[in-house]
């Protein structure tokens, strides 16, 4: 008789960690939601420990804060947060993209033209769920030439602080067509080796993310 393989603390720390990750980014549990461990390791069923660990893991990527008396809530960003990520992101992502473009690595970019098409096709299928999780891997796609594991794992975490109003726009704003394109366009320039204008479309690419929540977050406001 075969044995029960052993699920290590680990693998369910893992397990949770990405349920809960994937409900905030989808807007299931919107800002300010109060997450309990209790009732968390019942519906996981689980014991605490891995819930504890999976929370401070989503503390640490900035998507929940940890308070003494309140316990866990998903974090609630302002206008002026979500612009200063973003600006953070102009910084970091466009150095990367430079140093990318110019590392002319033969079939640097083939993961992220796969990814482009799959990104596609999840705006064609209206797969929310699915949009922003593309999104973030191309991106780091494109930025994974450039051989920086410190810049990368930045980008990582403001990709996942910033996804959920990403999705936000895209599906708001009408905003879906506007980035394919823009994908495909600075796709072409880093294929191209044109560091410059990879490194120009992109900033813009961003700021005009940026331009879009300002937009959004407005027309909440008054509505």
């Amino acid at each position: 008789m075969s044995k029960t393989p052993i699920i290590s603390r680990q693998t369910l720390t893992g397990a949770v960690t990405e349920a809960l990750r994937t409900r905030i980014l989808n807007g299931e549990l919107p800002d300010g939601s109060q997450l309990r461990q209790e009732a968390l390791s019942l519906e996981f069923g689980v014991s605490r420990v891995p819930v504890r660990e999976a929370l401070r893991q989503l503390e640490a990527e900035g998507l929940i804060q940890i308070f003494d008396h309140k316990g866990a809530i998903v974090t609630q960003f302002s206008l002026s947060d979500i612009k200063e990520l973003l600006d953070i992101r102009v910084m970091v992502e466009c150095d990367l993209i430079s140093r990318a473009t110019q590392a002319k690595q033969p079939g640097a970019f083939d993961e992220a033209e796969k990814l482009l098409q799959q990104f596609e096709e999840a705006l064609k299928k209206q797969d929310i769920g699915l949009w922003g999780r593309l999104n973030a891997q191309f991106h780091m796609a494109l930025y994974r030439p450039a051989g920086r594991p410190h810049s990368m794992a930045l980008v990582e975490s403001l990709l996942n602080k910033t996804e959920r109003y990403t999705r936000m726009q895209i599906l708001y704003a009408d905003f879906s067509e506007q980035a394919l394109q823009e994908h495909r366009n600075l796709l072409a320039f880093c294929k191209q080796g044109d560091a410059a204008k990879a490194t120009s479309y992109l900033k813009e690419h961003i700021l005009d993310a940026e331009k879009a929540l300002e937009s959004f977050f407005e027309q909440r406001q008054h509505s």
